[in-house]
């Protein structure tokens, strides 16, 4: 009797223990719900690249826009856009836009930012508020005054104009991201480089902008994936269509034959987003890691 007592309150106190309380299950099911959420948007980002992957090497000109494995498999779609007036001139076009673009929104970037990080003053708070609505103004909304002034100016169908527009559409935010990277870095190091006689700028230079080189980073890929991606700019600016960026001529594409062929315009949209893969992966050593300054300044 008593050996059957001992048993039954030990399978009572093992279910007691194998069941989790109330509020964990419910923790449980909403950690399930939301995974099968994130699942469902994963789901709808995959499934078009999977298409693109598959019909830019799938040798079936009568490939659609239906997943299917490449039967047979074969680079004649690469081989049919890879040529000067499809894809190299418009490459070169885009990365003298893009990378020049770049340049011009970094430099100008980093010495908005310097004085809104290392100055104080009244208007420094509307003024990082007018850049944050600046960042929100559509694009649509000021390119007819744009287009007008460009013409009055005889500035359209100009690659150095139109890459000094692109640059000042991504300084806003830019601005934004260098000013926040650059609040990160201790001012007493640069005050330490003071002292030893440097000026502002040498300092920005040698201190802070190695100090934040990580947030450079963020802030170049950030601009020239905006940049490289910018369609309606370069479309409404340059008219020759040898001046075109890819951006442009994968538009283009859709009537360049009676019917699309979406096997080469799989194989062109991987070629158009091949630089901006690249520069991930050169600039993606100098993202690892947060600032760490602990050990320049001592008390």
């Amino acid at each position: 009797m008593t050996t059957d007592t001992a048993a039954t309150a030990e399978q009572t106190a093992t279910a007691t223990v194998a069941k989790p309380p109330p509020h964990r299950r419910k923790r449980l099911s909403g950690r399930m719900i939301g995974s099968i959420g994130l699942l469902i948007i994963a789901a709808a980002f995959i499934v078009p690249l999977l298409w693109v992957l598959f019909a830019a090497f799938n040798g079936d000109p009568a490939q659609g826009v239906s997943i299917t494995w490449p039967k047979p498999f074969s680079l004649g779609n690469f081989r049919a856009v890879m040529n000067s007036e499809t894809t190299y001139r418009p490459l070169l076009n885009g990365a003298i836009l893009c990378i020049g673009g770049t340049i011009i929104t970094m430099v100008c970037a980093t010495l908005a930012a310097y004085p809104l990080s290392r100055y104080r003053s009244r208007l420094k708070r509307p003024f990082m508020l007018t850049i944050l609505f600046a960042t929100g103004l559509p694009i649509t909304a000021i390119m007819v005054p744009v287009y007008g002034l460009f013409v009055q100016l005889a500035l359209d169908d100009s690659m150095v104009a139109t890459m000094v527009f692109m640059a000042t559409t991504a300084l806003p935010i830019s601005i934004w991201l260098t000013k926040n990277f650059m609040d990160g870095v201790p001012i007493e190091l640069e005050e330490a480089a003071w002292t030893d006689g440097a000026t502002p700028l040498q300092g920005l230079r040698r201190i802070i902008m190695p100090l934040m080189a990580p947030g450079l980073s963020v802030v170049g890929i950030y601009t020239f994936i905006g940049l490289w991606g910018n369609f309606f700019v370069p479309f409404i600016l340059l008219l020759s269509p040898e001046k075109q960026p890819m951006s442009v001529t994968i538009y283009t594409f859709f009537g360049q034959y009676g019917q699309i062929v979406y096997g080469q315009l799989a194989a062109y949209a991987l070629l158009y987003s091949l630089p901006s893969v690249l520069l991930y992966l050169v600039l993606s050593r100098r993202l690892g890691g947060a600032f760490a300054f602990g050990g320049g300044v001592k008390g």
